[in-house]
């Protein structure tokens, strides 16, 4: 896949191929698309066709092995372990679906496309919706065209986590496979720099990144690790170096308002309330996701990475960053969203909307009071969503989105007493991406795991799990 959204000095002259721009007879006369929209959709129906070729069926019968041919990084000496509540091409789901409402909302993208000219409908379906999405990313930047740079940076000697309750433990990350090096501290590369990714303060991205010294001129792997909400990249530092030891580049970043892009423990809370009042930042999930595309640019463009090779994975918050970045831009080739898929829309229809609002609720009272509510409902919660994320709970939502990262691999982990994400709420999602992968050819590279018994919290099982999928694929 080529570099998506990168950002130019230049001006460039785009032709776009002829079967892009035809229009069936049959159709009805639609007025041109402005240049810069029909820009915007020509790179990402591009990009969707990249994905595709690059994801296509092996004509080997070695199931971890890429179109190119490409040798994945093997942990030897771990049993598998088997979770149930696994929903893949040869398991699904038991729960009732009569618990939830059904919904028809959304693009036909997440639609079985007819018959004829399916794989190009489909890519074109989904290149509108990364091009709309796109669109709502650029709408409340402040500059879109600012060049790359890339400050250099020193190691955090005291990370800043924000909220007032316990930071939890860190057993989980811990149990992540490690591969034993002889003096690895000795041998481990720690890089701390910032990337400009747009104007201000808060476009100052800093990025923390591990790797073995290895003289080989190898491109290695990457490994995009994302931290949960209040917390900050330094938290990463067991799962980063037990990738590093295997081989990979492991990457972890500060969102938006969190580690040194926050001033105090209620930076984040106060951008939250700040977006709903003003409307003119999107703290919540998307501000990230745009630096996450910005951070594509920059790995894809260092000589010690192969660009084909960049798994993304995050806890919670996280793991909605993972989920949202890989669906916009296809470079992020595997993917592992670890307690963080929900149906937002699900959650409202349902009555299931309360854990999640609970995570940030000083956000939501401030709505509810100015919305002259005694108390926070359905209304509110819409309200709030469409106001700081436009489209998340609508048509950027899980079952509409989640779908469009086929072909490929993608790993849903959640736990299945999790009232944050409930798993109820993710049946269609996990459904349709069913249905997008077998059609693609690629139903080994989709699955989704609930694991019984737990609710909000990554876990070693998961952990595990995530590790043998990037070490399987990527």
């Amino acid at each position: 896949g080529g570099v998506p959204f990168r950002q130019s000095t230049r001006s460039r002259r785009t032709t776009l191929p002829h079967d892009v721009c035809r229009v069936p007879a049959s159709e009805p006369y639609r007025p041109p698309l402005p240049r810069s929209q029909m820009l915007r959709r020509a790179m990402a129906l591009a990009l969707t066709l990249a994905a595709a070729a690059m994801w296509a069926p092996p004509r080997t019968s070695h199931a971890c092995s890429s179109a190119a041919g490409r040798v994945p990084h093997v942990t030897g000496g771990h049993s598998k372990r088997r979770l149930v509540g696994v929903v893949g091409p040869a398991c699904h789901s038991s729960g009732s679906t009569s618990a939830s409402k059904s919904t028809t909302r959304g693009p036909i993208a997440c639609r079985r496309p007819d018959a004829t000219g399916a794989p190009m409908a489909a890519a074109a379906a989904a290149g509108d919706l990364r091009s709309e999405y796109l669109e709502v990313l650029l709408s409340r930047r402040r500059e879109r065209q600012v060049p790359m740079a890339v400050e250099q940076g020193s190691p955090v000697k005291e990370p800043l986590y924000q909220g007032n309750g316990p930071l939890g433990l860190r057993e989980a990350m811990e149990s992540c496979p490690r591969k034993e090096v002889d003096n690895f501290q000795e041998k481990l590369v720690e890089e701390n720099f910032y990337l400009m990714t747009e104007s201000g303060e808060q476009g100052r991205l800093p990025v923390l990144l591990l790797k073995l010294n290895d003289t080989a001129p190898e491109r290695k792997p990457v490994v995009v690790i994302l931290h949960s909400s209040y917390k900050c990249k330094e938290w990463l530092r067991p799962l980063l170096e037990a990738y590093a030891s295997r081989g990979y580049i492991a990457v972890a970043i500060d969102s938006r308002y969190h580690g040194e892009r926050a001033s105090s423990k209620t930076t984040y809370i106060e951008a939250l309330n700040s977006a709903w009042r003003n409307g003119d930042t999107m703290p919540f999930i998307f501000d990230t996701v745009w630096d996450l595309i910005k951070l594509g640019d920059y790995l894809s463009a260092r000589e010690d990475v192969d660009p084909s090779r960049i798994g993304i994975t995050g806890e919670s918050l996280g793991g909605m960053h993972a989920w949202f970045a890989a669906f916009v831009d296809t470079r992020y080739s595997v993917v592992v969203p670890i307690i963080g898929v929900q149906g937002f829309q699900w959650a409202i229809d349902n009555d299931k909307w309360q854990a999640r609002v609970d995570s940030i609720k000083p956000l939501f009272e401030e709505a509810r009071i100015d919305s002259g509510k005694s108390e926070i409902d359905a209304e509110v919660v819409k309200k709030v969503w469409d106001k700081i994320a436009p489209g998340m709970a609508s048509q950027f939502d899980a079952p509409y989105s989640v779908p469009l990262i086929a072909p490929r691999p993608l790993l849903l982990l959640n736990g299945a007493d999790d009232p944050r994400c409930p798993v109820l709420g993710l049946q269609e999602p996990a459904s349709k991406a069913t249905e997008a992968y077998a059609e693609a050819g690629s139903a080994d590279k989709f699955k989704f795991i609930a694991e019984p018994g737990v609710g909000h919290r990554m876990t070693a099982s998961m952990v595990k799990e995530a590790s043998d999928w990037f070490d399987r694929f990527l």
